[in-house]
């Protein structure tokens, strides 16, 4: 004599097809573009205020920290924007 085991109730496997994204890794347009426009103003205001704390730091105003941070700020911004902007 063999014992059976109930069958499920549901349909098999639903709950793990519902969980599926429409498109993995996808960002829309607007929001790529929202990203990249922020990235541009970030890093142009940090490189501006590098430029201008380095002059004063040459100068002995302000100290090195500064300057030293924001350029590194704006290199990486631009970093990032050029990554975005570039073919795949």
């Amino acid at each position: 004599m063999t014992l059976r085991q109930p069958a499920p109730s549901g349909p098999v496997g639903l709950s793990a097809v519902s969980n599926l994204e429409k498109r993995g890794g996808y960002t829309p347009r607007r929001q790529r573009e929202q990203r990249a426009y922020r990235l541009i103003v970030v890093g142009g205001v940090a490189g501006a205020v590098g430029v201008v704390s380095l002059v004063l730091a040459v100068v002995g105003a302000i100290g090195s920290t500064i300057p030293i941070v924001a350029l590194i700020v704006a290199v990486i911004c631009a970093v990032l924007f050029r990554r975005m902007v570039s073919p795949q």
